[in-house]
């Protein structure tokens, strides 16, 4: 199969502020070099990572280390909920206070005495991953759903009080840690991701690739990096003529260059290991999230929501992020309603023949899908709305992932 049009998507809005290639060979070079260098960033916390998750499992068989951790644990989520009714817009946002006292308690003095200490530490290096990330990327999906609801709320989380200081906390401040610019939520993401709903002039699109191709998301994880680094969307905001949400755009890029070049300056070695690091690697973890949201288009309706949206259906989906279908139809709607709201839609989306998928998370079905090519193992998550046998879901599948629009 012929590999992605590198003129697709962002990479198309990010070509047009003067940066097109003078050939296919060169722009495959900065492809290559740009995907290869955010594989070689992530795999340093993932190490770490699932290292963590490994030693986790081993120590809690220590059952005085089990108790230990569950009585602190409780105390803690015990404490927030008291604190939760007088900080929070809304209590049921617990979950997000407890993420954010998490990351404010750990991962910001640790980047704070890097900074006065100088010279980098690589246990600080090994401690700064593991609170951005947790046990087995944990924390960063807490982080990544949480900033994505905070995204859609005009007044964040906080109670207007309190507002004034921590307005949209997560991607106004904390998300500097993980390489996440300010706007990609709130303007990004909000005004042109859930304008265009995965459709044709979604910078994030991946109809122009075939997603079980471990080469095609190469180089589709290149491309996102324009709009990691914020670019795409301020082209795609340029182009449409919304001078309100490019200026956020700009202003946004320009505040997280300035944090980038700051750190760098002030000690090149911190901004490679706390800066730079982080920023490539949410770009290879935002590229598979966007890769298998929206994997399994429609050919009859490549642009229907309803039909290239993917449900996944976990053990643990962190404030409901699975239900993604759902969230695009009623973004605004809280997410503890989620489960309610998707049984509405029941009758709709079975029309559209909308993908749903049970033991399954998204890097679970990233795996599947593209690293291992096993559709047949995604055929036997597949939960269909009506009754099919095993071959009809591995040709639904196989039809719905091979669709190519230039």
């Amino acid at each position: 199969m012929a590999t992605g049009n590198p003129a697709s998507g962002g990479a198309s809005l990010a070509l047009t502020l003067g940066a097109k290639p003078k050939s296919l060979v060169l722009y495959r070079g900065w492809q290559l070099l740009a995907g290869t260098a955010s594989l070689v960033a992530v795999s340093l916390p993932a190490v770490l990572s699932f290292g963590a998750h490994g030693a986790a499992l081993l120590l809690e068989k220590i059952a005085v280390l089990r108790a230990a951790y569950n009585f602190l644990s409780s105390s803690y989520d015990r404490a927030l909920a008291r604190i939760a009714p007088k900080v929070l817009r809304d209590p049921r946002d617990l979950p997000a206070l407890r993420l954010m006292v998490s990351l404010t308690l750990t991962a910001v003095p640790l980047f704070l005495a890097q900074l006065v200490l100088g010279k980098p530490r690589l246990l600080l290096v090994a401690a700064f991953y593991l609170a951005l990330y947790g046990a087995k990327f944990q924390r960063f999906i807490r982080m990544f759903s949480a900033s994505h609801l905070e995204a859609h709320r005009p007044h964040g989380y906080f109670t207007p009080q309190l507002d004034k200081f921590f307005g949209r906390y997560l991607e106004f401040f904390l998300g500097f840690f993980y390489g996440n610019i300010p706007e990609l939520g709130r303007t990004a993401h909000v005004c042109l991701h859930h304008r265009e709903n995965a459709g044709f002039d979604d910078t994030r699109n991946t109809m122009a690739y075939d997603r079980t191709s471990r080469l095609d998301f190469l180089w589709y994880m290149a491309d996102n990096l324009w709009t990691v680094l914020g670019v795409a969307p301020y082209a795609y905001f340029r182009a449409k003529g919304d001078e309100k949400n490019r200026r956020r755009m700009l202003t946004g890029m320009l505040c997280y260059y300035f944090y980038f070049a700051a750190i760098f300056l002030y000690r090149w070695q911190i901004g490679v290991f706390f800066v730079l690091v982080p920023m490539l690697s949410m770009n290879v973890i935002n590229a598979i999230t966007a890769w298998v949201q929206h994997a399994f288009v429609d050919p009859e309706r490549p642009e229907d929501y309803f039909g290239n949206t993917v449900t996944v259906m976990d053990e643990v989906n962190f404030m409901n992020e699975g239900y993604h279908l759902c969230h695009h139809h009623r973004s605004a709607l809280h997410w503890t309603e989620m489960p309610a709201h998707f049984e509405r839609l029941r009758e709709r989306m079975s029309s559209a023949n909308s993908l749903v998928f049970r033991d399954l998370d998204f890097l679970g079905l990233f795996l599947q899908l593209t690293l291992f090519r096993r559709l047949d193992v995604l055929a036997e998550k597949l939960v269909p709305f009506q009754p099919m046998t095993r071959a009809e879901r591995l040709a639904l599948l196989t039809q719905r992932t091979t669709l190519r629009v230039p």
